[in-house]
């Protein structure tokens, strides 16, 4: 299970838990707390109805046919009383006074006058001296009937003259009760849905956090430009850091041994060159030492050169993103990398066209640009050295649409030269590999095209080669963001002729 939904799960398990133990027990306290309520406005008015009839009582002159006016005409009252959204509008009340012995002298009920109920608890108790109260049901087999009773014992001067007993339906009671269960179960459940989106809401906010903490350790490994997520609190970010920390350390023991590996296995030829070249220059004949002199120079040329590149290359590696960023027509970046390799064009007859697609006049190129130069170098070299004297070298500017990225410019360079093998196409960007210059037959240090992919790379984009289809030769593509430049700006920076 995924781990989002297991945290989730959880986090709904215990607090519905925790939702329907509160709720069981406020609905379990709700019913006996109204009956408390209730009980405790009994037993005042009660109270206070003994202490007026007492004197009548003790007198022997209980104006019974006053009472029962009094209750007459109050159960015909309609109080239309709105109590919390409940409407009463009819006196529930139930009213009995019995003399010393328990004997029934007045009934609210005209029912129970002159019967025994010195036995019920309410009235026992009373004329005991003690609180007296009892529940007892109208119809034996209907809970709903049940009416409650408390009782005050009648005191006059000092002695227990009679009880009052004062009851109240319990069905009055109980639709306040049930109507308070009622919102204290709305309000649990809206407390539950509130407390499941928080949770939610929570949940997705950690495995957003998690998943690009994931997302950064899968492009880190793949090698991939990552941004270090900083967004998912303090100890996520902590653990982030601490990833980016390890991945440091990792890939630069890692990064240190291959390029020891590499650098170690170029230098062995150069140096057997050079160090056979000396055993062998004191004891050769005076015309051959210029032949070994040149063969030293050429090697010691060939050892700086990687070690040059190797470092170049091993800078641009490190780096996830460009040092420095400026923003040029891309146009105009291309016209200057052809520039800077006339002399070599010329010296081979080479004529480098520039073409611009008018959609692509006013893009620009952002980014490190002496990084950029140097790619766009390394690809046109490559095109000279496999061009044949006297053919041309196209450098197409284009805009064109991908469907994981929008608009991209693709800068495309293209030769007549006789192509790519086809066991070569698979590994022409990695480190070292490199084919012989059809002129000289010489290699050259392998590392060209392994830079201009890290530039790339830190771009924002690809390099790719392949042959022509349309005919002789190769094609290099560089795929790169596009940065639209004002009309001003882009009038601003005439494109040099082609050379």
């Amino acid at each position: 299970m995924n781990f989002a939904i297991r945290l989730f799960v959880g986090y709904f398990l215990i607090v519905g838990l925790a939702a329907w133990f509160i709720l069981s027990f406020f609905s379990r306290e709700v019913e006996p707390g109204v009956r408390q309520g209730t009980e405790d406005a009994l037993v005042d008015s009660a109270n206070l109805l003994a202490e007026i009839v007492a004197p009548q009582l003790a007198y022997g002159a209980l104006a019974q046919g006053d009472l029962l006016r009094a209750i007459s005409s109050a159960k015909v009252r309609q109080p239309a009383a709105s109590i919390h959204g409940n409407l009463k509008d009819s006196i529930d009340l139930r009213l009995y006074i019995t003399d010393a012995k328990g004997v029934v002298l007045l009934d609210s009920e005209f029912q129970d006058v002159g019967k025994d109920f010195s036995r019920w608890r309410d009235v026992y108790l009373a004329l005991g001296g003690q609180y007296g109260a009892r529940s007892t049901r109208d119809i034996p087999d209907d809970e709903n009937s049940s009416v409650m009773y408390v009782a005050a014992p009648i005191v006059h001067e000092g002695r227990i003259v009679g009880a009052l007993s004062l009851g109240k339906p319990t069905r009055t009671v109980l639709r306040y009760a049930n109507n308070a269960r009622q919102r204290v179960r709305e309000l649990g459940l809206i407390l539950l849905v509130a407390s499941g989106a928080i949770g939610l809401v929570f949940t997705l906010w950690l495995s957003h956090s998690i998943n690009q903490l994931r997302n950064y350790a899968r492009k880190v490994a793949d090698g991939e430009p990552a941004q270090l997520p900083t967004s998912g609190g303090r100890q996520l970010t902590e653990l982030a850091r601490a990833l980016e920390n390890m991945r440091e350390k990792l890939e630069g023991k890692q990064y240190v041994e291959h390029y020891v590996q590499s650098l170690t296995h170029e230098m062995k030829s150069p140096l057997t060159a050079i160090r056979a070249s000396a055993e062998l220059l004191p004891g050769a004949p005076e015309p051959d030492h210029a032949a070994f002199v040149q063969t030293i120079l050429e090697q010691t040329q060939r050892l700086q050169l990687v070690i040059d590149r190797l470092l170049a290359l091993a800078r641009v590696e490190q780096l996830q993103q460009p040092a420095t960023s400026s923003t040029v027509l891309t146009q105009q970046w291309v016209q200057t990398v052809v520039n800077s390799r006339a002399s070599r064009a010329q010296g081979k007859a080479i004529e480098v066209r520039v073409q611009v697609h008018p959609q692509a006049q006013t893009v620009g190129i952002h980014g490190d640009q002496f990084l950029l130069h140097q790619a766009l170098g390394n690809v046109l070299d490559n095109a000279l050295d496999f061009s044949p004297v006297g053919s041309t070298v196209t450098i197409e500017v284009a805009l064109t649409q991908s469907p994981a990225h929008g608009t991209q410019q693709t800068i495309m360079v293209k030769d007549e030269g006789g192509g790519i093998p086809d066991y070569a196409l698979a590994h022409l960007f990695e480190r070292f590999y490199s084919l012989p210059r059809p002129e000289t037959g010489q290699k050259s240090t392998g590392l060209g095209l392994a830079f201009v992919r890290e530039v790339m790379r830190i771009h924002q984009g690809e390099v790719s080669m392949h042959n022509r289809q349309d005919q002789q030769g190769a094609q290099a593509q560089l795929v790169l963001p596009v940065t639209t430049l004002a009309g001003s700006q882009a009038s601003a920076a005439p494109v040099a002729p082609a050379v």
